[in-house]
């Protein structure tokens, strides 16, 4: 039996299901760059960057010097009462990088989930209104408010509060009107803003939440005018815009916050997975009337943890110095292009999309019924695992592969993932990958 079979078991004996979501029996035990490395010494090309949190690779020096001068200097204080350093001068820097010219303040937690929890209690008492505003399809976290905001089937088949309503993500692959872009004229912001807006009613919304990248609901890029005109939608009706970018932030889209693509500064901004390079820390950075809104209202012992901000500091000198915003949206446009490439040569790939180093690609049975390919999407990710590739799936159908490699990825190990995927893509094709195997992990 392989080590990691071993793990596994023991896993299955002490941790609950709860915790996860498992692809492959992968367990691991190092990690350098853009390579993993699991307990039975096999290596791995990681296109995955871990759900997007490593963007500056594994290990990254500048990160672990960064960590360990801290370590030696102060290792914990609780910044609700005894506040830090390092944890201010994060703030400043967090203020100094968001958009919008306003004056801002931050708040500090742990996860995207908690930064999300805090949107969904802090904005109906800022704005003394009871609604707000998500999108379907959207993830934002696991906690009750979290992901009574959120609409990724993981979230709503838990019951979440009653004060949020819906509306749908501009997704042009699989319009839900049925309509064609640019010729619909976006006729999903109409709905949202005739029938959605207005009969929430408009006077009782808080706030309107959404990713400007939907990640996990499928890699969907909205249209460039989308989240504009929803800002003025929002602006006209005194409606305050909050844009998630806990899993497209710092530098990911190849902007340093995926908003800034479309040329909006919204009231407030999410965000989390990569800010730490892999130590747990999330912000929510707002107009500062809003986050200055109640006195204690959403507080944790370990928020703002100075290891973690250390790191979020070195993350953002790293980003900056290395010019990795450049560096993303190119090479980002390299990996586009080639999956198109790919996409030529094989039917089970339906469409491919993305923004910088943010990509997925949708399989589907049949392209004119658009029927999702599910099995066969797990099938390729699983084989490519076996190749000696990481990756992912998403979507509402789970049928979209997600590929977010590092930012210092280099483009030799682009080619030979590339080169793997397509070879399992291959291999799902030809009915060359064991199906009981692939059973065995449930995935989304």
């Amino acid at each position: 039996m392989s080590r990691a079979l071993e793990y596994l078991r023991r896993e299955e004996r002490v941790i609950g299901k709860i915790i996860g979501i498992r692809f492959y029996p992968i367990v691991v035990e190092g990690a350098l760059g853009s390579r993993v490395f699991d307990v039975d010494g096999k290596e791995y090309i990681d296109f995955s960057s871990q759900w997007a949190v490593v963007n500056l690779g594994h290990n990254h020096p500048e990160v672990i010097e960064a960590v360990r001068s801290q370590l030696e200097r102060l290792v914990f204080s609780s910044h609700t009462t005894f506040p830090n350093t390092v944890a201010i001068e994060l703030a400043e820097r967090l203020v100094e990088l968001t958009p919008g010219s306003f004056e801002k303040k931050v708040w500090f937690g742990l996860t995207g989930s908690d930064a999300n929890e805090l949107i969904y209690k802090i904005m109906p008492v800022y704005s003394r209104r009871r609604r707000m505003l998500g999108f379907q399809g959207s993830y934002h976290g696991q906690t009750m408010g979290a992901l009574s905001l959120s609409g990724h089937k993981a979230l709503t088949r838990f019951i979440g509060f009653p004060n949020v309503v819906k509306a749908p993500y501009p997704f042009c692959y699989r319009c839900p009107f049925k309509q064609t872009y640019p010729e619909c004229g976006l006729l999903c912001l109409d709905f949202l803003e005739n029938n959605v807006v207005e009969n929430a009613p408009a006077e009782d919304l808080a706030a309107v939440i959404i990713e400007p990248v939907q990640s996990d609901g499928g890699v969907i890029v909205p249209p460039l005018e989308f989240i504009p005109r929803l800002y003025r939608i929002c602006r006209d009706r005194g409606i305050s815009l909050v844009v998630d970018e806990v899993k497209v932030g710092f530098g990911r889209t190849g902007r340093f916050f995926a908003i800034e693509h479309f040329d909006v500064a919204p009231d407030v901004i999410s965000m989390a997975k990569p800010m730490a390079s892999g130590f747990p820390l999330s912000a929510v950075v707002g107009r500062a009337e809003i986050m200055d809104a109640a006195l204690a209202a959403h507080l944790f012992t370990s928020s703002a943890h100075p290891v973690s901000c250390a790191a979020s500091l070195a993350t953002i000198n790293v980003i900056r110095r290395e010019k990795l915003l450049e560096r993303a949206s190119k090479m980002g446009n390299y990996i586009l292009e080639r999956l198109k490439e790919i996409a030529e040569k094989h039917q089970l790939i339906g469409d491919v999309r993305g923004m910088g180093m943010i990509l997925g690609v949708e399989l589907v049975k049949d392209h004119r019924a658009k029927m999702p390919a599910t099995f066969e999407t797990a099938s390729l990710v699983y084989r490519a695992y076996e190749l000696g590739l990481l990756l992912t799936y998403v979507g509402t159908y789970s049928n979209v592969v997600e590929i977010t490699p590092p930012l210092t990825i280099g483009i030799e190990e682009v080619d030979r993932a590339l080169e793997i995927l397509e070879k399992a893509l291959d291999d799902v094709e030809k009915d060359r990958v064991d199906r009981e195997s692939v059973r065995r992990f449930v995935g989304w």
